[in-house]
């Protein structure tokens, strides 16, 4: 398994949704063992901003990162190329960037425990991004809110209407910067089978 490749093996592919969802359960379990009893209210605000947080990190990264600084956006080309292909960031990438971004100035800002508080918002917020992401590209929406996450995420994939809908789990940053796809689109589909939609 290559630790830094963008098209991931089936394999690799689950690892990553493994390994995220092991990471929020162990740091979970440890804010609940191990963290001080009297700041319980502020740790759980401190997940509520972090899984917050992670919806701008999410749109911005999109946006600004992976549509418009070289070599990211080349690589996420590859994914609206070929949407249904298991491109993502490497495990290792994503994990040193959280780390580095988000723990570590966290740590040296407030101390131990609300980083920790902070980073578990944002990795539930990572994990949800990721599952949801995948859902759109290859379930089938039986559910009006992936539905419409489906319906959202074809109109950034459209070809010629790239500036627009950058958020995966939630458009409400489009809506704030002036992203939104405003305008139905005729044309437009969320069945699965017609790929070149998504």
């Amino acid at each position: 398994m290559k630790l830094f490749t963008l098209e991931h093996s089936k394999t690799a592919y689950q690892a990553d949704v493994v390994f995220y969802g092991v990471a929020v359960a162990l740091l979970a379990t440890l804010l609940l063992l191990d963290a001080p009893p009297a700041h319980w209210m502020r740790l759980s605000a401190c997940v509520l901003i972090g899984a917050a947080a992670w919806t701008a990190m999410e749109y911005g990264a999109h946006r600004f990162v992976l549509h418009g600084l070289p070599p990211f956006s080349r690589w996420h080309a590859a994914h609206h190329e070929r949407p249904s292909a298991l491109i993502c960031a490497p495990t290792v990438v994503s994990a040193a960037l959280i780390g580095g971004l988000v723990f570590l100035p966290a740590w040296g800002l407030f101390g131990l425990w609300p980083a920790a508080a902070l980073t578990q918002g944002v990795l539930v917020g990572y994990l949800f991004y990721t599952v949801t992401h995948h859902a759109i590209h290859h379930w089938r929406a039986r559910r009006p809110w992936l539905r419409e996450r489906k319906r959202w995420h074809a109109l950034h994939h459209r070809r010629g209407e790239w500036p627009a809908c950058y958020g995966v789990t939630t458009s409400f940053w489009d809506h704030v910067f002036g992203s939104a796809q405003t305008k139905k689109s005729s044309g437009f589909t969320t069945d699965p089978s017609h790929r070149t939609t998504l």
